[in-house]
């Protein structure tokens, strides 16, 4: 019997809708959608064209920003960064900010989900199954 997608899935394949933030990032409005998103400008791994994705905030320190993948390594966005790790984040305060990429393995990207689904059990619970 074939597994039906989550909720979340199925808003995360909107690609409409998942578009939607990046023209308010672009224009310096990021400030509007909180503190929990965040806009990645990548470069296409062939095009090496400018691409964008907003992306939620799994965990936040000093220096650091940690964002999770809803559809793991398949993300474009995610096989960009591994394939020439260049990025530069913009957030409401900031405007495209050059960051160092640093992928974590399963075992680091398990242990910031689980502190992530202890503080946002709600979120969690509408966006861990994907």
């Amino acid at each position: 019997m074939a597994e039906h997608p989550s909720v979340a899935e199925r808003i995360l394949r909107m690609r409409w809708l998942m578009r939607a933030p990046i023209p308010l990032y672009r224009a310096g409005w990021g400030w509007l959608l909180g503190h929990r998103l965040l806009m990645i400008e990548h470069l296409g791994r062939a095009s090496h064209q400018p691409r964008f994705v907003v992306v939620e905030v799994v965990d936040r320190k000093p220096n650091v920003v940690r964002v999770a993948s809803g559809f793991g390594h398949r993300a474009q966005w995610y096989r960009n960064l591994r394939a020439n790790g260049v990025a530069y984040l913009s957030t409401g305060t900031a405007h495209r900010v050059l960051a160092k990429v640093q992928l974590l393995d399963a075992g680091g990207s398990a242990a910031v989900l689980r502190e992530y689904s202890r503080r946002h059990p709600f979120a969690w619970r509408l966006l861990g199954p994907a």
